[in-house]
């Protein structure tokens, strides 16, 4: 069964840190790039970052750069989102999603062929 599950997410104060991890199950991550979204409450989905298939190549949203690292172990066929200094408006649905490609990574959403359920993240004092 093909399977992406996000975990780590919870509650945290504004300034602090939190790390997701997108776990893979009935496929190898190492063909795959991916991709962290979210969604806060009323907004539409946002690309924020992603990880090509080898690693080498990420990508970040200007929200989040300098803030957010994507970082990728294929041994354990999983993504981690170490995300720091956080804000309020870091808060939302964080999803996982992979897309079958050998080099780089996108934003768009639709080549992402399997989504996680979501990890909720609330910043807030």
């Amino acid at each position: 069964q093909v399977q992406l599950v996000e975990s780590g997410g919870g509650l945290v104060q504004p300034g602090g840190s939190l790390r997701l991890s997108c776990a893979a199950s009935g496929f190898t991550l190492a063909v795959y790039a991916i991709g962290w979204f979210r969604q806060a409450p009323g907004k539409e989905r946002e690309w924020i970052t992603c990880i090509s298939a080898g690693g080498g190549s990420t990508d970040y949203a200007d929200s989040v750069k300098g803030r957010f690292t994507i970082s990728k172990d294929n041994a354990k066929n999983t993504v981690y989102l170490q995300m720091n200094s956080l804000k309020p408006e870091d808060t939302a649905v964080y999803y996982c999603a992979s897309d079958r490609r050998v080099f780089g990574c996108v934003h768009n959403q639709s080549p992402y062929e399997y989504w996680g359920q979501g990890t909720q993240v609330t910043v807030s004092s």
